[in-house]
């Protein structure tokens, strides 16, 4: 009999049973979830109040933000929650949601560092054509789409996660509701199955890194053409940032999905999933404010204004 119907809430994994601990937990992740909420919406304000920052690039940047502000506000909160009043459990809705939420977030933003990318190819090898292609309206349906793309692949994802069997416990050893996990409580005949859906998302993603990839060997050849030396860090100025941004995404996303899933909590585990869940969102407006120098001008301007 499928234990998928009985399954009426999950039990997350607490960062520890000492009292103390788990406040100080709570303390740590409420100070990086203000930070990270106050450094997203920093970058907002200062785009939206500088006519000079209505460009694609900070158009873009804005989304980014955006999907900063709902990847960190779908797992955080309820961890948080948990360690103030010392519970484990989130509803099997609830799990629902933070899965279906934090895929669309996960997905929608792959999609837009390759459209900054894009931009940014756009930008300084066809500067002519810039104005022409990244028009306001094409601005606003690749925007448009990256956040669609979000919607659908996560509700096809989450619909196919949650429509096999629980056999196992209903135990998950992570302090949210992670795919991996997930797996782990699943039949051993579906298992396979919801395997394959995510071999196919990691193609995808390889997809997304190989063309910005691309762009950037391009990008790098046209700067190093470029005769002046202004020119040269202007450009740079520009796409660093972003290059560093896709680089932490990558690299912390990897970390937590190539790694072996232990069948029992692990540090590793845990450090993986705040790497990725926390760092990227918390680190970006830092990495494009100390980076960008338009973004730096603004920021003095603005606190100028106080």
């Amino acid at each position: 009999m499928s234990n998928q119907t009985t399954v009426t809430e999950f039990l997350l994994l607490g960062f520890s049973d000492i009292r103390e601990l788990q406040i100080l937990h709570f303390v740590i992740f409420l100070a990086a979830y203000l930070a990270a909420l106050m450094g997203n919406l920093l970058i907002i304000t200062i785009v939206t109040l500088n006519y000079e920052l209505h460009s694609p690039m900070f158009f873009f940047l804005i989304n980014l933000s955006l999907l900063d502000l709902g990847s960190v506000s779908v797992t955080m909160p309820k961890s948080m929650s948990n360690s103030l009043l010392n519970i484990r459990s989130i509803s099997y809705s609830g799990c629902v949601v933070q899965v279906f939420c934090l895929i669309c977030f996960l997905g929608a933003n792959v999609s837009l560092l390759t459209v900054m990318a894009y931009d940014r190819y756009v930008a300084i090898c066809k500067p002519l054509h810039y104005g022409i292609i990244m028009n306001r309206r094409a601005c606003i349906q690749m925007a448009a789409c990256t956040w669609a793309a979000g919607v659908i692949y996560s509700a096809l994802y989450t619909g196919n996660t949650f429509t096999i069997p629980f056999c196992q416990s209903n135990t998950i050893n992570q302090f949210f509701c992670e795919i991996p996990q997930l797996l782990k409580l699943s039949c051993s005949a579906t298992y396979l199955k919801e395997l394959a859906a995510l071999a196919f998302s990691v193609c995808l993603a390889l997809g997304c890194l190989v063309f910005i990839v691309v762009s950037y060997v391009q990008i790098f050849t046209a700067v190093w053409r470029i005769p002046s030396e202004q020119d040269h860090q202007k450009a740079f100025s520009t796409c660093i940032p972003h290059l560093i941004v896709v680089s932490l995404f990558v690299s912390t996303a990897g970390i937590a999905y190539l790694k072996p899933i232990h069948d029992s909590p692990s540090p590793l585990d845990l450090l993986a999933a705040v790497l990725y869940c926390v760092v990227p969102p918390l680190m970006n407006p830092v990495i494009y404010s100390m980076r960008n120098r338009e973004i730096q001008a603004a920021l003095r301007k603005l606190l100028q204004r106080f």
